[in-house]
């Protein structure tokens, strides 16, 4: 009964986003904002091979950028949490570094490694490793003290700590940390794609808005929110493995 729920309010909320699409399109009526049934009709007559190949690139970009920000983020972050002579060091130069607008690195970037996917990654990581080493930090240190006492107590050893107690109590963050900063790396990955690119969904929206066809460039946005969706809900999925404690 709870996944019929959810997957009522999905298409309830589906519903209303194509309704109010809609209800735009017509009152503006111009051929910069068609409607959702046109902009469906051109998303069936680009996909293949063209966006789909786009597509993937972009999805390849994503996960690679998201899957060594957790890599490194992460375990930074654990032992940050845990360990405040090395939070003593890495404090400071994060919050140094945090508001520095990583994209205005990416023509650096390009200078110093081209115009392929190591720099649009490398930008798209610089972004999303802070979220993650932060939010990790932050659950590490509101591990109570009395809880790590009594499974020492019991002969655990440091790896043990880690492995039984530490990271198990701070995957639910982690993973939301995954969540908040998935909507950061396709912000930003829509960005370095428009820039001396000639590849991706990012490109292809520009490319179409480039040849006054409105109709590719909204099945290129549609596409790039498609990857964001199942994205997320593979985020979900992820939770609902490694967190059976987190399910309602």
């Amino acid at each position: 009964m709870p996944d019929c729920r959810r997957a009522l309010s999905y298409l309830a909320s589906l519903f209303f986003l194509f309704a109010f699409w809609w209800f735009l399109a017509t009152i503006i009526n111009n051929p910069g904002l068609p409607g959702p049934l046109p902009s469906l009709q051109s998303l069936v007559e680009v996909w293949w091979p063209d966006l789909a190949r786009h597509l993937c690139i972009s999805t390849y970009r994503v996960l690679g950028s998201l899957a060594l920000a957790l890599i490194t983020g992460v375990p930074l972050g654990l032992l940050a949490g845990r360990h405040p002579v090395l939070d003593s060091f890495l404090a400071p130069l994060v919050y140094l570094l945090y508001p520095v607008p990583k994209v205005a690195l990416l023509p650096v970037a390009m200078v110093l490694l081209g115009i392929g996917d190591a720099t649009r990654m490398l930008v798209i990581y610089l972004v999303i490793v802070n979220q993650i080493l932060i939010t990790t930090r932050d659950a590490a240190r509101q591990i109570p003290p009395q809880l790590l006492l009594s499974v020492a107590s019991l002969g655990a050893g440091k790896i043990s700590l880690y492995r039984q107690v530490i990271i198990p109590a701070c995957l639910p963050e982690i993973i939301t940390a995954g969540r908040i900063s998935l909507g950061s790396a396709i912000s930003v990955l829509f960005i370095s794609e428009t820039i001396a690119g000639n590849s991706g969904v990012g490109y292809f929206i520009l490319d179409g808005l480039f040849r006054a066809d409105f109709g590719a460039m909204f099945a290129g946005i549609m596409a790039m929110a498609g990857m964001g969706l199942v994205l997320y809900m593979m985020l979900n999925l992820v939770e609902y493995l490694l967190c059976p404690w987190q399910r309602q």
